[in-house]
């Protein structure tokens, strides 16, 4: 049997690319936080929040539950950081669990507090594995709340776009023609499910192309760092875990620091694998902790930025 080698100009090219340090910090980025339920988890929130501000990201998103406590949570902290940082705070907003007119106060006390923008989601039912059911009196889904919002106020409006296909869609082809009349609704961007291979967004992004939606489809970045917590997750959304990503936890869960070494490193080389392939946005998951979101954004070149809070 012949073997066969790289030659020894194709082997120094690979050993000597700089991997990331050719990376030139033009991207745009946002992160996701949720409501905090308790003192200690709104110290971290507000600590992931301080160490991400200087990242200038285009803007961070609150979700939102139903019922009364956690949305009093998320638009209490959504104000907060309106009040509080330079940055641009987007407010999740849901169909579930209420009529029309009790969404329309929560975006008009939304605007009334100076935020600009909202994530329109037909969102879940509270109880796990339950099939959504609209409200009698409420909207059907997102594309009625993005027509509902923007007849309210002029809001940027953000829509989730599934590149896996959502699971409650009776068909891949279906699910995009959703995503199509949130956007013709009124919705300025998609931002994705979060995924783990990049030709999982690519073909989906060719796939909407075809289908004629030409606005932004912004990828959702889910760093890793509880392997169990994010298979019993993509389960529920129906996102596929590669087989090999299970190999390289193995054996971590009484490690965090190697662990996080891990998912820093899986992600970062998602993000980089797609900025390759053209993309400038990105969209990241934090879980309301900042270092690894941090550490993938410094890899793609971004720095801190001086930002002022505007009038």
């Amino acid at each position: 049997m012949t073997l066969s080698f790289p030659s020894v100009e194709e082997a120094t090219r690979a050993w000597q690319a700089p991997l990331y340090a050719d990376l030139t910090g033009d991207i745009n980025v946002s992160f996701e936080f949720f409501p905090p339920k308790t003192e200690k988890m709104e110290e971290q929130l507000w600590s992931a929040i301080q160490t991400l501000t200087p990242l200038a990201p285009k803007f961070v998103s609150v979700t939102y539950g139903a019922g009364g406590s956690t949305r009093e949570r998320t638009h209490n902290t959504v104000a907060r950081i309106a009040k509080e940082t330079p940055l641009s705070a987007a407010a999740h907003l849901t169909c579930v669990a209420a009529s029309k007119a009790e969404i329309d106060g929560v975006a008009d006390a939304y605007w009334e507090a100076g935020v600009r923008h909202i994530v329109a989601l037909r969102g879940d039912p509270p109880e796990a594995g339950a099939k959504f059911e609209a409200h009698p009196d409420g909207y059907k889904g997102a594309a009625e709340l993005v027509e509902g919002l923007v007849k309210r106020h002029p809001f940027e409006i953000s829509v989730a776009a599934y590149p896996e296909t959502h699971p409650d869609a009776l068909s891949a082809r279906g699910d995009i023609d959703n995503l199509k009349r949130k956007l013709d609704a009124g919705a300025t961007r998609a931002i994705t499910q979060f995924f783990f291979e990049p030709d999982t967004f690519f073909r989906f992004r060719d796939t909407v192309a075809a289908a004629g939606i030409d606005a932004d489809i912004i990828p959702g970045i889910m760093p890793v760092s509880n392997f169990a917590a994010v298979q019993r997750m993509s389960a529920m959304c129906n996102t596929d875990v590669p087989g090999w990503m299970g190999k390289l936890f193995e054996g971590l869960d009484d490690l965090p620091a190697a662990r996080q070494l891990v998912s820093a490193t899986l992600a970062a080389e998602l993000c980089r694998k797609l900025y390759a392939g053209g993309v400038r946005d990105f969209h990241f998951y934090t879980l309301n902790r900042a270092e690894l979101s941090y550490a993938i954004c410094h890899l793609l070149g971004l720095r801190p930025a001086t930002l002022e809070k505007t009038a």
